[in-house]
């Protein structure tokens, strides 16, 4: 399998399983091991290898038959949903054992895998691996990128291969080229354009390879560059059109300046930018929406679309710079401040910014203070890896303050938490001369913490922080916001608050640290932590090494996402739904009106 997981030369394989030849074998080829404590974090490092690589090639990840591949099984299903090309290899028992009850046989894998993956299958032959290892390869980025899995059946792994009866397949054809825009769809794109007063670009996963004809797109028609919270781009931070995250969109329709012209690049409707809310993608009586998709079922999924291209985000912002590069753009310089100047004010917009440091309530850090002097501290251009519920809330609003290069969402469409274990391993390998941040809750962080193991025996430049409130924050809220008024229990909400994440780091070789505002700070109302808590992460920071912080915050107020996500209200005529849209009351429950 060498000729395919050579290109490029000395890539890395994640992965946690004992496939002993396949193994041998990609130590002869140059191919750098990594082996992880759990298989689902080896499936969602690959995924967070690719993205940081621009999704132009698989992450490559390995796992062991039956039970390493259950375990791996959650990472497909989340690579799958979050459309990362993933090459899986596994392995079963021989074939002659099938339906026998052979040690890690019981399963079929490719059977299960099929629901979750662009392409599943098992090699029976060992002649027929190249041409197998080759079709699967081309999968994952072939259309809508994905997963892949390939099932090598150890009796195939040791099998002597004839050379002359290789099936080579595809091994070296050229790459496919990609699809390039509909002109007319083009044309009538850039004439939308031109209609609007305050247009909006948001970038996503599609456009991670994009940034040079994202930023020329940018620069020629004069319009603020907004990302998913799920991916941004690495468009410096600095540039005079980027903006920032696209959740900061809510701000402006609360000022009545909502965009009126929307383009999508490679960026899907949906949770992750405001659902049906008509929040961030305004709604369609609202705005001109265009989407560019490489998958066109994405396309007007949740929403009436104006123009839908389907095509490679690139070719497509190259074809729309030269359309709207014919006659001047008139940019609104107005807009362009409001924006643009999002990046500088949004975090503090919230209300957040004038609330005390010490939440009276209970003598704790404001988790928004404390997230951002952590973010404040980190070294610029910085990969953040968001993981968790409430912490993720606090994270994004405070996120320019991190001026990273990049940032994800690792929770992704699923809301998998613990993502963030594998997702920080795979931009470590990818970007070893780039700090990751691995920012979790104290809820998501208990999933994989064992990763911290691989952080040290690998010596990956890693921060893990951990934004510990002690409880399942979201949970809490919803039961809070829902069933506050009629009961006093909140079954399943509380973490253990003598948990000292700082000590299990130290046991796995880590460097570490812990900042509680409670812990002599009495008389500075916060200040003298937050001074702490800066020199702690510049720090920890400057060792290039693993570490964590434990960030202990209060586990009040409750983020204005978790909030918005919880819906609740008084409306009488209403059930409230946490996380989706509220109900109406059927009719023989709504209050009854009397006629006279």
């Amino acid at each position: 399998m060498a000729f395919q997981l050579k290109h490029p030369e000395n890539r890395e394989l994640v992965g946690g399983g004992h496939l002993d030849s396949f193994l041998m074998a990609a130590v002869e080829a140059n191919i750098k091991l990594v082996d992880v404590r759990h298989e689902t974090v080896a499936v969602q490092a690959a995924e967070g290898w690719a993205k940081v690589r621009g999704n132009d090639a698989p992450g490559v990840c390995f796992i062991t038959a039956n039970s390493g591949f259950c375990n791996g099984l959650p990472g497909l299903g989340t690579a799958f949903a979050d459309r990362s090309p993933v090459f899986c290899v596994t392995s079963s028992p021989p074939l002659r054992d099938a339906e026998t009850n052979a040690l890690q046989g019981f399963h079929d894998q490719v059977v299960l895998a099929r629901p979750v993956t662009k392409f599943a299958h098992r090699v029976t032959s060992a002649d027929e691996i190249p041409r197998v290892v080759s079709l699967a390869w081309r999968a994952t980025t072939a259309g809508a990128p994905g997963p892949v899995l390939v099932d090598f059946p150890i009796d195939v792994l040791f099998t002597p291969v004839r050379a002359g009866s290789i099936a080579w397949g595809s091994v070296t054809a050229p790459p496919v080229s990609y699809p390039a825009p509909d002109p007319g769809a083009v044309d009538e794109t850039v004439r939308l354009w031109r209609e609007a007063k305050r247009p909006v670009i948001i970038v996503s996963t599609g456009a991670a390879r994009t940034t040079d004809e994202v930023a020329g797109l940018a620069e020629a028609t004069g319009t603020p560059v907004f990302h998913s919270p799920k991916f941004s781009t690495t468009m410096r931070r600095s540039h005079p059109l980027f903006a920032g995250a696209a959740t900061q969109l809510p701000l402006l329709l609360a000022q009545g300046q909502a965009p009126d012209f929307v383009l999508l690049l490679g960026a899907r409707t949906g949770f992750l930018l405001g659902g049906r809310s008509g929040a961030v993608v305004p709604n369609e009586d609202s705005a001109k929406v265009v989407q560019v998709d490489l998958d066109g079922s994405e396309i007007g999924r949740s929403r009436r679309i104006d123009v839908g291209i389907v095509s490679d985000v690139g070719l497509a912002a190259s074809a729309l710079t030269a359309e709207a590069s014919k006659f001047p753009f008139e940019a609104s310089s107005d807009w362009l401040k409001v924006a643009v100047g999002l990046k500088k004010v949004g975090a503090t917009l919230m209300g957040n910014e004038d609330e005390p440091v010490v939440v009276e309530s209970n003598g704790r850090l404001h988790p928004y203070h404390g997230v951002r002097a952590l973010f404040e501290s980190l070294p610029e251009s910085s990969i953040v890896c968001i993981d968790g519920g409430e912490a993720s809330g606090w994270a994004l609003q405070c996120l320019n303050d991190a001026r990273a290069g990049l940032s994800m969402v690792t929770t992704g469409y699923l809301g998998f938490l613990g993502n963030g274990f594998g997702y920080s391993l795979g931009a470590a390998v990818a970007a070893p001369d780039k700090l990751v941040v691995n920012l979790h809750g104290d809820g998501s962080a208990g999933f994989h913490i064992s990763e911290l193991d691989t952080y040290a025996k690998f010596g990956l430049n890693i921060l893990t922080v951990i934004i510990n409130n002690s409880v399942w924050g979201m949970s809490q809220a919803g039961q809070d916001m829902i069933y506050g008024a009629q009961t006093p229990q909140r079954p399943c909400i509380a973490m253990n608050p003598a948990v000292k994440y700082e000590v299990v780091a130290e046991g796995f070789g880590c460097a570490s640290a812990v900042v509680d505002v409670t812990e002599g700070d009495s008389d500075s109302n916060g200040q003298k932590t937050l001074e702490t808590l800066k020199e702690t992460v510049r720090d920890l920071t400057s060792r290039r090494r693993p570490a964590l912080l434990n960030l202990k915050v209060s586990d009040l107020p409750y983020h204005s996402s978790t909030k918005a996500m919880v819906g609740a209200n008084n409306d009488p005529n209403t059930i409230v739904v946490p996380y989706y849209d509220n109900l109406p009351r059927p009719y023989y429950k709504t209050p009854r009106t009397e006629t006279v």
